[in-house]
């Protein structure tokens, strides 16, 4: 059921307007007792998803007796971060998901659905795995937050993701992630209906039924001045909810170019990307926008890791981002990367099969470092004063030397592509 809708590629949803459609939303819902709220957590600040928390804690004051973040594998929101993002929320209400220890498995996806979405590439049944709050909590009413935005592993970010993989356990995540690996990643991205996102249908439609989800949903998009705003709102307890944001997100997050990208400069706010995990979408993001023996530049002034979590960390700096044929032969001779399928799609998603280089210019790692994982390595400072984030626009500059480059802020709230590459 739809509870709320609204939105186009030119509205802009303002403070008075979003507060309007929550509380539209919550007030068809009824009462409730006990409402747990899953927001993301500070990697997606730009989705709003802050601001809906907050209204929400306005709306059911002591009814709302739990916020779980979907960290997923992403290290736990800090005091300032939670301040920040979530402001005038009691901080004794956030709980940190233990994506290792505290999750539960609500049902098993057979194999031979797996092969069936996975066009016979694998065969090994998955486990929709939730973090135990949510199963076990009795809550009357669980808020799922968060932006619909083309998405890497799953095609278009959100709906069920942000529970079966936010809140969701080391099984669960590493062989769905897998799963958009081995599909193929250009084959997915900006689309709604993927072999991930079956397999996450699937889980709901089977094993979460009783549980009382709403999915409060936002598209945010860029208005004239390049500001971010919200372009639309979509609140309900089911597909359709994800199916209509997917359907604007297409049309406000997807740029789709005359001719490929030559050389790319992309920004990554310090304050949301710190490792290669999330920075990667610097490349996830504009490979199909990429030409072939194209430079693509990343400024990240805020980079300190490659992996959020330790074990990925460590991983990632074994075997290092060196293309799909590398990584399926390493998976093949060492048990701990078939242990931690995640790690290996990602190694997978974070090359460029060798079309185009890759450069990274970090705040906070080593020269030694990058070029270790198969990047190329600028400084930071050098590339910085060349490419000015405070002078360049989004899009197409030409440099006081002469030279075209394609300037994207924040790869983060968007998908670009070539049209050669949509043939």
């Amino acid at each position: 059921m739809i509870y709320y809708q609204f939105g186009s590629e030119n509205t802009v949803i303002g403070p008075n307007e979003l507060e309007y459609g929550v509380f539209s939303a919550l007030v068809k819902l009824g009462q409730r007792k006990k409402v747990i709220a899953v927001p993301p957590d500070f990697t997606r600040f730009h989705s709003r998803a802050g601001d809906i928390t907050t209204l929400i804690h306005r709306y059911y004051r002591e009814n709302l007796t739990d916020i779980l973040p979907a960290l997923g594998t992403h290290s736990p929101m800090t005091p300032a971060e939670i301040s920040e993002m979530f402001r005038g929320v009691p901080a004794e209400l956030f709980r940190v998901h233990d994506w290792r220890n505290d999750v539960v498995t609500v049902g098993t996806v057979p194999g031979e659905f797996i092969s069936e979405i996975t066009e016979g590439k694998l065969s090994y049944s998955w486990p929709a795995q939730l973090n135990k709050l949510l199963v076990n909590g009795k809550h009357d009413l669980i808020i799922s937050i968060g932006q619909v935005v083309p998405h890497e592993v799953v095609g278009m970010a959100n709906y069920n993701k942000n529970l079966f993989v936010g809140t969701g356990g080391p099984e669960g995540i590493n062989k769905s992630h897998f799963v958009g690996a081995v599909y193929g990643m250009e084959r997915m991205m900006g689309k709604a209906d993927t072999p991930v996102r079956r397999l996450l249908n699937y889980a709901s439609d089977n094993f979460t039924r009783d549980l009382p989800v709403v999915y409060i949903q936002t598209v945010i998009g860029r208005d004239d001045d390049g500001k971010l705003v919200i372009r639309g709102l979509f609140i309900g307890d089911d597909y359709e909810v994800f199916r209509l944001a997917s359907e604007l997100s297409i049309k406000v997050n997807f740029t789709v170019l005359d001719k490929p990208i030559k050389k790319a400069v992309v920004y990554l706010d310090p304050s949301e990307f710190k490792s290669t995990w999330l920075g990667n979408k610097s490349i996830y993001r504009t490979r199909m926008a990429m030409a072939d023996n194209g430079e693509l530049i990343i400024l990240a002034p805020g980079l300190r890791e490659f992996g959020e979590d330790k074990e990925i960390d460590r991983l990632i700096r074994k075997y290092g981002y060196r293309g799909t044929p590398a990584t399926l032969k390493a998976l093949d001779q060492n048990p701990e990367l078939m242990d931690n399928l995640s790690a290996a799609a990602h190694l997978i998603h974070g090359s460029s099969e060798g079309r185009f280089s890759i450069t990274y210019c970090p705040g906070n790692l080593t020269r030694q470092e990058i070029e270790s994982v198969n990047f190329k390595y600028a400084s930071l400072e050098t590339m910085m004063k060349k490419y000015n984030p405070a002078v360049l626009r989004e899009g197409v500059n030409r440099m006081p030397d002469g030279e075209e480059i394609y300037y994207i802020s924040n790869p983060a709230v968007g998908l670009w592509a070539a049209k050669d590459k949509l043939r």
